[in-house]
């Protein structure tokens, strides 16, 4: 048995250690949950990944309960955000209040300083708070007035978009919706999903309690395992082909670059890799697969393909697109 098999084998066997307690989180989602099976998975891979995700999906698909159940079951601070064209940065990071009995500022932290932050329709407030927002995404820290916070870990931000009623909403720039990880599209449920809803929740006391499995602590030293798994060199390959072929998708001999105005950027590359790890991790796995990558490749490539006016006039989206670049680029 080679070095490599043996290091595979030890993270293999580590993985499933530590994996356990997140198949646990899964479980006691779904007792509040059902189905939604995609949603709760991707959730946990971002989590993992140290990742940030969009969803989208018209009201009442569960979107804002998935997200408490999932910091109940971590036993982290969550703060739910209603976004609104009024909305300011300070309301959402904070201010300096004025005492004047000693005539000194103090800091009035704001509802960004949790574990678990649901921006809801993120795309209702003005440019401003999106990119306060979006700061703290990316930064993990806040400023107010001259005092820099680090935001407590992990954090996560989970922002959704509702796909009907665009009146009054301020679009998300492509650049800021680069910075979500993943971007993740809520259907509805099955007719029998939809049975399982109301035998379970149609009545008016409805509180389903959900057990702690872990806690916030677990998550880093489940992270240190996930940049641990191995992934092979063809695997790596696989994933540069991939996001390549967003740019030039001629040279893959993939007859779509009129449908193409703009790539995926590096950070798909990146995003792609970790997540591909976070799905073998939940599997797991010591080892990426493919089909790791396959698993991800839409949710971090949707909403980082622009497609151009001609496309859009052939009824194309960025999916389309995007499935056909999976459906080609060859499988090592």
């Amino acid at each position: 048995m080679t070095t490599t098999q043996l290091d595979v084998k030890q993270i293999s066997e580590a993985v499933t250690a530590a994996s356990e307690p997140f198949r646990n989180l899964l479980e006691q989602m779904h007792r509040v949950i059902i189905g939604q099976e995609d949603l709760l998975n991707k959730m946990l891979v971002g989590l993992l990944s140290n990742g940030h995700i969009l969803i989208e999906g018209v009201p009442g698909l569960a979107k804002t309960t998935a997200v408490s159940s999932l910091a109940k079951g971590i036993n982290a601070k969550f703060q739910r955000i209603q976004f609104t064209p009024d909305l300011l940065p300070a309301d959402l990071i904070g201010t300096l209040i004025y005492k004047p009995q000693d005539g000194q500022f103090t800091v009035q932290k704001g509802p960004i300083f949790a574990n678990f932050i649901l921006a809801d329709e993120i795309n209702r407030a003005p440019a401003k708070v999106q990119s306060a927002l979006l700061e703290a995404m990316q930064e993990r820290q806040v400023t107010i007035g001259k005092d820099t916070f680090k935001l407590d870990e992990p954090f996560l931000v989970l922002a959704t978009q509702n796909p009907i009623e665009q009146e009054g909403t301020y679009p998300l720039p492509e650049a800021q919706i680069d910075r979500f990880m993943l971007k993740l599209v809520v259907n509805y449920p099955t007719r029998d999903e939809e049975r399982q809803i109301l035998d379970r929740m149609a009545n008016t006391t409805t509180n389903i309690d959900i057990d702690v499995a872990m806690q916030p602590a677990d998550i880093a030293t489940a992270r240190k395992l996930v940049d641990d798994i191995y992934i092979d060199d063809k695997i790596k390959d696989y994933i540069v082909d991939l996001v390549q072929a967003t740019r030039d998708p001629a040279a893959a001999n993939i007859p779509i670059e009129n449908l193409i105005q703009y790539g995926a950027s590096p950070r798909a590359t990146i995003n792609l890799t970790i997540a591909a790890k976070a799905v073998a991790f939940l599997a797991s796995r010591g080892f990426v697969t493919p089909q790791d990558v396959k698993t991800v490749a839409m949710d971090i490539l949707r909403h980082r393909v622009i497609i151009t006016y001609e496309a859009e006039a052939e009824e194309k989206t960025s999916e389309n697109v995007v499935q056909t670049i999976l459906d080609h680029v060859p499988v090592p």
